[in-house]
């Protein structure tokens, strides 16, 4: 089971772009990518929205979760999220135990 959380963080002038590009020159991204139970945290640029980035941000499980929510870089992202203005809508979802429902499957090209 993995655990995924969409993060959207909506700006003005750029900043969101602003705040991730500042999440990876200053470490902080490779920091909780190398946090016990992180799968991905990739962040991306929806093209209908140039004031929105999206960080798809995935755990191996929900304890994986509490201890980033607990550790110190907590502060770090708050204090930017804070320093660039920045709103925020989520999704969560958590996978599918058995990978790719089979009717599905054809859907998919590899």
């Amino acid at each position: 089971m993995s655990i995924t959380v969409n993060l959207y963080y909506t700006g003005k002038n750029g900043n969101a772009r602003k705040f991730a590009e500042e999440m990876e020159s200053s470490g902080t991204a490779s920091l909780i990518r190398s946090e016990e139970g992180n799968e991905k945290y990739e962040y991306f640029a929806p093209l209908s929205d140039p004031e929105t980035i999206l960080l798809i941000d995935s755990w191996k499980d929900q304890k994986s979760i509490d201890l980033h929510h607990a550790s110190p870089m907590m502060s770090k992202i708050a204090e930017l999220r804070e320093k660039y203005d920045l709103h925020m809508r989520v999704e969560r979802y958590i996978s599918d135990e058995n990978g790719v429902p089979s009717e599905d499957s054809k859907f998919i090209r590899n």
